[in-house]
């Protein structure tokens, strides 16, 4: 848990890297390191406490409550030298909720198995008060003023438990044999509403995913291959969900309000990997892959009597093909330059049958949608004079979207307009340069041009060639980036990124509707400096910022539009030190302040009788000072005081009127009410005591 754990002496075992060489193709690595370093571990217990609630840097963490948390760590590692074999178990985090748990068993080269456990939560940051009844399960009760339920205030979250199962087997030298298993078991309550009277619910969240994958590896002295296959399985229990408002007869199927999930599916791919060193400077790679993924369990309303139509399908029959074919060569044709050639072919088949699911008015029907892409990318770098070198690219892209045409109309049931064809071309160039032992950087430019066939119009009527949908639209994009690495002494370094972005939409008055424009920017700075032996410094100042420019339908005015400058913003400035008063004594804190604002600033050509006041912008604000202190009490033991102090504000008006009051559904029907949290502060103390062996 990152707001309570800040052990700076937990350290990395040896068993992380001997596990990561051994379960790939570094058997031979790791039995060599294994001669020089014998590994290490600990066992760390203690309690800390949060001195009050802290329900949004909480969210994550397990402890968004103000009370007491057990603080339970452990990495320990057993080594036979005769055997290569290696024992070892790590725990983190065992006296919260979430927790990690992984046990290892490695015979170096040969032979291993890992069983890992960790368990993750949400926990929704806004509290509830309603009175919903059945909340948890596939049946609500919605309460009303005429019948109103008991209230009672509630948070919601998920819980996730993923345990995965790892063995690896050599079989005969340079083939080895992974096999990975994973269950995901998901369940909680998300927050959720129906439409129409805007009446809270709580979606039933009861679903696991399972994961296998089983991979068989050759490595020889100039070619490696790897293939397998992969299966996921999506399992629910809830797939359907009926509301009915209390009070009102649950024999009339019209008072009911039927809410879909996910429902059950799975795929199966099976895949080759490999590469072949044509020459010591040229070498070749590949990927190939087939997907297939399939959704046909029966459609939850089609057993209730009266609700779906006799003609509509009782079963999706959803099934998506996709394939993968990659290739790539690298060369280095000479001293001073290196090329790069890459091919891929991605192609998304969805044979999903086209079925009419709703019949009444304009009807709708299930519409896949299939696509094909092309893109290659060409690269040369040269080295010149001057310790310059320079690198150029070209990346080239070529799609062919397809919907098939319903009801004999290229325009059913599409809300935007489609494109058939998209192009898009990127062309970038980079200048680097090694200016000194202490001095090297890089920048580079880019410019990113997409295009495409002509628009097929939509079925709303009025706006049925006016939008300009901002991920298929014509767009110029020009960025540049800078990088700068500098140490001008041995005891301090200095590392400074920027790069900015801008985005033409090219829209017009003939397709005035959507992103016109937008831009990014980032800038990074990090130093570190090593005062001695003792003390070492390090702080970091960090911007980023996304603005777009988009036009809206201004319904309030028939014929205009309405512009929005929407605006996201981040700054953070953050400092660390760490040192030792004495041998015994180790010190440290970190302090970190973080500001993001959100805009959504609107214009509007004319005076519109409903208009209201401009939106806020929505602003938050964190501070946090960590700080701790360690006492070698022996040469193996420690004890650890960690202090946290953190503050966390914001004005975030989403789930509050206009007066600042908690938002309420449906005043004169639900009722609940949503409290949203404006800020916190906090304080934690803790204490453990670390015991260290080998």
């Amino acid at each position: 848990m990152s707001t309570i754990h800040r052990s700076g002496s937990l350290r990395l075992s040896v068993l992380a890297g001997a596990m990561a060489a051994a379960f790939g193709s570094g058997a031979a690595l790791a039995s060599e390191l294994a001669e020089y370093v014998e590994p290490d571990s600990f066992v760390s217990f203690g309690i800390g406490n949060w001195s009050k609630d802290r329900p949004h840097t909480g969210i994550f963490d397990g402890a968004s409550r103000g009370k007491a948390y057990g603080l339970i760590d452990a990495e320990i590692v057993k080594r036979d030298r005769a055997t290569g074999t290696w024992l070892g178990l790590k725990a983190s985090d065992l006296g919260v909720d979430p927790w990690y748990l992984r046990v290892d068993y490695l015979q170096q080269g040969v032979q291993g198995v890992s069983v890992e456990h960790r368990r993750l939560r949400r926990i929704d940051p806004n509290r509830i008060f309603t009175g919903l009844g059945g909340m948890g399960t596939a049946t609500q009760i919605v309460s009303t003023n005429a019948a109103p339920l008991p209230f009672q205030t509630l948070q919601l979250g998920l819980k996730r438990d993923v345990t995965e199962l790892g063995v690896y087997r050599n079989i005969v030298p340079g083939v080895d044999f992974n096999l990975t298993f994973k269950n995901d078991e998901k369940q909680g309550n998300r927050h959720w509403s129906r439409g129409g009277t805007g009446e809270f619910l709580a979606e039933p969240i009861d679903s696991s995913i399972r994961q296998l994958d089983a991979v068989l590896s050759f490595s020889g002295e100039r070619v490696q291959l790897s293939g397998g296959y992969y299966g996921s399985w999506y399992r629910t229990n809830n797939t359907l969900v009926d509301s009915l408002r209390n009070g009102t007869n649950a024999a009339v199927l019209g008072n009911h309000n039927f809410m879909s999930l996910p429902l059950n599916n799975e795929a199966h791919q099976f895949y080759l990997n490999g590469g072949y060193s044509i020459s010591p400077t040229t070498r070749v790679s590949m990927k190939v892959a087939y997907t297939r993924a399939t959704q046909d369990e029966r459609i939850p309303t089609a057993d209730i009597p009266g609700l779906a139509n006799a003609q509509a399908p009782r079963n999706l029959d959803g099934k998506v093909d996709t394939t993968l074919v990659q290739l790539r060569i690298n060369s280095r044709p000479t001293a001073d330059l290196s090329l790069l050639a890459n091919l891929r072919y991605y192609d998304v088949n969805d044979k999903t049958p086209v079925r009419r699911i709703v019949f009444a008015g304009a009807g709708a029907n299930v519409v896949p949608y299939s696509y094909t892409t092309n893109s290659g990318t060409l690269e040369a770098t040269y080295r010149l004079p001057a310790r310059f070198s320079v690198t150029g690219g070209v990346d080239l892209k070529r799609q062919d979207r397809y919907v098939p045409i319903v009801d004999g109309s290229e325009t059913a049931q599409r809300k935007v307009p489609h494109r058939a064809d998209i192009d898009e071309d990127t062309y970038r160039v980079q200048l680097r340069r090694v200016m000194s032992e202490s001095v090297n950087g890089w920048v580079t430019y880019s410019r990113s041009k997409r295009t495409g066939s002509r628009f097929t119009l939509t079925d709303d009527a009025p706006r049925q060639d006016r939008i300009n949908p901002i991920h298929i639209a014509d767009r110029t994009r020009d960025k540049v980036g800078v990088n700068l690495d500098w140490a001008p002494i041995e005891n301090f370094s200095v590392q400074f990124s920027a790069s900015k972005s801008s985005d033409d939409y090219g829209s017009s008055l003939d397709r005035p509707l959507g992103v016109q424009k937008g831009s990014g920017e980032t800038y990074s700075l990090d130093l570190a400096y090593r005062v001695n032996e003792d003390w070492q410094i390090t702080g970091w100042v960090s911007h980023d910022e996304s603005k777009a420019r988009q036009r809206n339908d201004n319904r309030g005015v028939v014929g205009t539009l309405k512009e929005a400058r929407l605006r996201d913003k981040g700054d953070s400035v953050g400092l660390g030190v760490r040192g030792s008063l004495m041998v015994p004594v180790k010190l440290g804190g970190d302090l970190e302040w973080t500001k993001t604002t959100s805009s959504f600033s609107e214009t509007t050509p004319s005076i519109v009788a409903n208009t209201t006041a401009p939106l806020p912008d929505v602003e938050a604000k964190l501070v946090r000072l960590s700080l701790f202190a360690e006492y070698a009490v022996r040469q193996d033991s420690d004890v650890r005081l960690d202090f946290i102090h953190e503050r966390w504000r914001s004005n975030d008006w989403q789930w509050r009127f206009a007066d600042g009051s908690p938002f309420v559904y449906g005043t004169t029907t639900d009722g609940t009410t949503v409290f949203a949290p404006s800020r916190h502060v906090s304080n934690f103390v803790g204490v453990r005591y670390i015991y260290k062996f080998q």
